[in-house]
């Protein structure tokens, strides 16, 4: 017959003060994250309305109320757009070759490697980097084309590595069952491992947007600023929320302050809603689904 052993008095409060400094954790990482959304929608409702989401900021003055971030909200989109177009399919055939081709041989090592270095490169430096070489080598005007570049570097090493950890989760097995009815190895990478890691890939995709749409530093070298709305990304300068933010934050009026608040809670619902939208793509794709 077994007997079962008390937990002794000093094992039960280690168990206890452990558990506590976990929830200890959890609040300090919790709290910070509250206090900031807090505030941004305290600040950012007094002007979200249809104006502001519908008007752009020209003939507006910089004491005069009124006024929008319709031209930051369309520059935002199209720059963070541009930059996935491009970030995107090169990240994912980057992540493809190293887990599927590599082989751990000297160029997957050196690709690795400097993905490493690219994912630690400060923003402003690959805004440096783009109005370096595009603009003043190139000749190239300030645009929203020039911004979506320096996004699409800063994008590339976080799309790389999350879909590379993705595709290294699919089982050999499958791979293996593929190859063993005959079929092509481009093929069972197309027909096989992407759907199985799609959801984890929809996912780093995000992570990168998210990242990159509230980058500031490369846009003010690359975008330049603007008040009226320029829908063409590939001609003149083309403002963006990050940017109205940091310009309506720096003029010493309330007006501006509150305008910069609103443009502030209006990139985090543009990430939100982004996210969403993803999840619910993700979902639908997955292959428990069938589809």
């Amino acid at each position: 017959m077994t007997t079962v052993q008390h937990i002794s008095a000093g094992r039960r409060v280690k168990d206890r003060l452990a558990q506590g400094l976990v929830y200890l954790a959890f609040a300090l990482a919790v709290v910070p994250l509250v206090s900031v959304l807090w505030l941004v929608i305290k600040n950012g409702l007094a002007r979200f309305d249809t104006e502001f989401l519908t008007h752009s900021m020209r003939n507006i003055g910089a004491r005069d109320a009124g006024g929008g971030a319709y031209h930051a909200i369309i520059g935002t989109l199209e720059q963070v757009l541009l930059a996935s177009l491009i970030a995107v399919p090169i990240g994912l055939l980057t992540a493809i070759y190293l887990t599927e081709y590599g082989n751990g041989g000297r160029l997957s090592r050196a690709i690795s490697f400097f993905v490493d270095v690219m994912t630690g490169v400060p923003s402003v430096v690959t805004g440096l980097f783009v109005l370096a070489f595009w603009i003043l080598f190139l000749g190239m005007p300030f645009s929203g084309l020039a911004g979506a570049l320096a996004l699409a570097i800063l994008m590339m090493p976080t799309v790389v590595r999350s879909a590379e950890e993705m595709l290294r989760l699919v089982p050999n097995d499958l791979r293996e069952a593929s190859y063993a009815l005959g079929v092509a190895k481009w093929r069972t990478i197309v027909k096989v491992v992407l759907p199985t890691a799609f959801t984890g890939i929809v996912t780093g995709v995000m992570l990168a947007v998210a990242r990159v749409a509230g980058e500031t530093a490369p846009l003010l070298l690359t975008v330049f600023f603007t008040d009226s709305i320029n829908s063409d990304p590939f001609n003149g300068p083309q403002m963006g929320l990050p940017l109205y933010v940091f310009d309506q934050a720096g003029r010493p009026n309330d007006t501006a302050i509150d305008r910069a608040w609103t443009g502030a809670l209006t990139l985090i619902l543009i990430v939100m809603l982004l996210n969403l939208v993803a999840r619910l793509i993700a979902w639908w794709r997955s292959p428990a689904k069938g589809r």
